[in-house]
């Protein structure tokens, strides 16, 4: 089939994938009486947008007509419509869809003229003040300042989402610092990664085996596999992945290799290849936890103190949670963990109350806002999250180090198998030799989602005391959810028989096509309306981001019942609405929030191009262009959920899941939920996911590191 060229307007976007840029999208072209679905590799181009593209026609046989994209280029529009798609989708703040439909009925194809050249006549569009005008052409003007890098960039198939953000970064400088090395984009820019880095190089004629190009790709290699957990690479594990990610020879990649490790831009261990920050903090934090554990503790008999903690708590405690007590009093470092109803969060207020008894002051901690404030409420003290008790700011990093430590005798940190190696060096470095550390976690939850496997690592090691709450106390017993997630980390089959009092509940589902629909009629209608409750604080969680049971497909299902209407930003194929649940999905340390956390979208202004969220009521604003940063959370994955609490959680379980369904998923799943919790699936993938204890290794010497210091 030969290759067409289609003029277009971009009208929706039905999916966006915001890593590779691949996309579906309805567009409007002239002649044609109903919308074309266009597919192709777009890098996030947002509605508006007027694309000259280059393709095939094809029949998909499940969706029809498609015109499947090869090339693209934007470009301004020349009609009318185009004119009023093209004011009207963000690029020029002070004008959204209804004054770019005013302006374009007043001045036709004159419009981009006149804003150009003779603004205030502006003022001539019915309700168009004078205020506005003034807003649209500073705006302009701003748009003025960046039309060269614009063009420039666009001209390498970069959309204006990405064009921005690159203008931003570097200014007026972009041009050249783009045309001397493309690659830099990946290291500079978040959302703009390898492979969209590699794509603008390739127009501008970089070869394969570019030094600079082997270079990105080590780096691209290194991270992908610090996503994946891993804080270091095997040398040949990494010249391995960089052959098949770059379709190049060995050798420009071993000289590329080899003079990183010269400039330091990566650090070699022996046979195995780090980024410089991960091999710092992995030998840094062995070097401090041991330094700590050798120190003297000043303990003196615990037995009076533990029996005023007692008597203060109205608490018995067994065996093993005086031991922790003890073992808390006599350690300069110790290991607190334990599964759901064995009691940490009773033995924690021990500790507390037995350090209180000596006249010690206490600082507690955890890893997010949601666990800090679920440790405030269980202990009835102030806890912070690690980033503000070590008191972060982007521009100058942690605060609080080792240069200026943090004042206080005992600093309790709760949730630890969600901190990574890096967050762990740097609370290490902020913790002085004369201050008692208790480690707090549950080992058999998933780790954490940075780079490192800390809290099983420090266990493994045995350089560290543990004292591990095994028993299941009486009124814990009486919860389904506790008893079969402890079956589940046993290898057991769980309890599935439902019934009326229980607070788990297994609802047979076969058809994992038919699941979605019983998951939005459970939040919506038959939960919230049993257990009285806004639908919006049932959180469903899943395995996957894709798929029909993954969390993308939930999340606008979800939305379009719970949240449908409203004034609403978009951006990669979501439209985030006030009222909607969303979830940070990277650390900005500039907004003080960070990957995981969930709020609210509480104001949309439309013509500012900008949203408010809130987080546990403290308001963060977000830009058009930042939007990237936020995702639906109706639905989140299990690995997302890490460190938080809901009231009642939903989870699919499918064999579509196969490739993720392994214990510790499943386990850590179920105790995300606080009162009521319902999986929703086949008990073949329930089965399969008790059985399969496959942990994914992770590349760490964190407990080699322990043992051999």
């Amino acid at each position: 089939m030969s290759m067409s060229k289609l003029r277009c307007v971009v009208e929706h976007i039905t999916y966006q994938n915001a890593d590779n840029g691949w996309s579906v999208m309805k567009v409007k072209v002239k002649g044609f009486d109903n919308l074309v679905t266009l597919v192709g590799s777009l890098l996030n181009v947002p509605v508006g947008s007027v694309l000259l593209v280059e393709g095939e026609w094809k029949v998909n046989q499940q969706y029809g007509q498609q015109f499947v994209v090869e090339t693209w280029e934007e470009v301004m529009p020349a009609t009318i419509y185009g004119i009023e798609k093209y004011l009207g989708s963000g690029l020029v703040k002070g004008i959204g869809p209804v004054f770019a439909k005013a302006i374009v009925n007043k001045f036709g194809l004159e419009t981009l003229d006149v804003i150009e050249n003779n603004v205030e006549r502006l003022k001539e569009v019915p309700n168009l003040g004078k205020k506005r005008v003034e807003k649209i052409r500073e705006s302009w003007e701003k748009q003025k300042d960046i039309k060269n890098v614009m063009v420039f960039l666009q001209g390498y198939g970069v959309s204006t989402a990405y064009a921005a953000k690159i203008y931003r970064q570097y200014g007026k400088e972009a041009i050249s610092k783009v045309k001397d090395n493309p690659y830099r984009l990946a290291d500079d820019i978040w959302g703009i990664g390898f492979k969209t880095a590699d794509s603008i190089a390739s127009k501008m004629g970089y070869g394969k085996s570019d030094l600079r190009r082997c270079r990105s790709g080590i780096l691209y290699t290194l991270n992908q596999l610090a996503e994946d957990g891993h804080v270091y690479a095997e040398e040949e594990q990494l010249i391995e992945a960089c052959k098949g990610l770059l379709e190049a020879d060995e050798a420009p990649i071993r000289e590329a290799l080899e003079t990183m490790i010269q400039e330091k831009d990566v650090i070699q261990d022996n046979d195995v290849i780090y980024l410089p920050p991960f091999y710092y903090a992995e030998r840094g934090a062995a070097k401090r936890l041991i330094a700590l554990s050798e120190q003297s503790s000043d303990a003196i008999a615990a037995e009076p103190e533990v029996e005023y903690g007692k008597i203060k708590a109205g608490i018995q405690y067994d065996e093993v949670q005086q031991e922790a007590i003890d073992k808390a009093l006599e350690s300069k470092i110790m290991v607190l963990t334990g599964g759901p109803g064995t009691g940490k969060t009773t033995a924690t207020k021990g500790i507390i109350e037995a350090f209180k008894a000596r006249g010690k002051s206490i600082l507690l901690a955890a890893p997010t806002g949601r666990a800090a404030k679920r440790m405030s409420e269980a202990t009835g003290m102030e806890a912070k999250t690690l980033h503000r008790l070590l008191v972060y700011n982007p521009m100058e990093g942690y605060k609080v180090n080792d240069e200026n430590p943090l004042e206080g005798d005992v600093l309790i940190v709760d949730e630890c198998s969600m901190i990574d190696i890096i967050l762990f060096y740097n609370l290490m470095k902020a913790v002085p030799n004369n201050m008692s550390l208790i480690l707090v976690g549950d080992i058999d939850q998933l780790p954490s989602v940075g780079a490192g496997n800390v809290l099983r690592d420090i266990i493994d090691s045995k350089q560290i005391p543990v004292i591990r709450l095994t028993r299941i106390f009486r009124q814990a017993q009486s919860s389904r959810i506790v008893m079969n997630a402890h079956a589940i980390n046993a290898g057991n089959f769980p309890n599935i028989s439902n019934g009326r009092d229980t607070d788990f509940f297994f609802i047979k589902e076969e058809n994992a096509e038919a699941i979605p629909a019983l998951i939005v009629s459970l939040v919506r209608d038959r939960l919230s309306k049993t257990y009285r409750m806004n639908p919006k604080e049932i959180q469903v969680l899943t395995p996957m981001q894709r798929g029909v049971v993954g969390a993308a497909n939930l999340n606008q299902l979800l939305q379009e019942k719970l949240n449908p209407s409203g004034s609403s930003l978009s951006r990669a194929g979501y439209a985030y609405r006030s009222g909607d649940k969303v979830m940070q999905i990277r650390n900005n340390y500039d907004k003080n929030v960070f990957n995981g956390d969930i709020g609210y979208v509480t104001d949309v202004d439309t013509l500012e191009k900008t949203l408010i969220v809130s987080f546990d009521g403290r308001t963060v604003e977000y830009d058009h262009s930042e939007l990237d940063e936020l995702t639906l959370a109706y639905a989140i994955t299990i690995h997302k959920s890490q460190g938080s609490e809901f009231p009642i959680v939903v989870m699919p379980i499918t064999m579509k899941h196969f490739v993720m369904l392994q214990r510790n998923l499943i386990y850590t799943g179920i105790t995300r939920a606080k009162k009521i919790c319902v999986l929703v699936g086949t008990t073949k993938a329930l089965a399969y996911a008790v059985r399969n204890q496959t942990v994914s290794e992770r590349n760490t010497k964190l407990k080699e590191r322990l043992i051999n210091y």
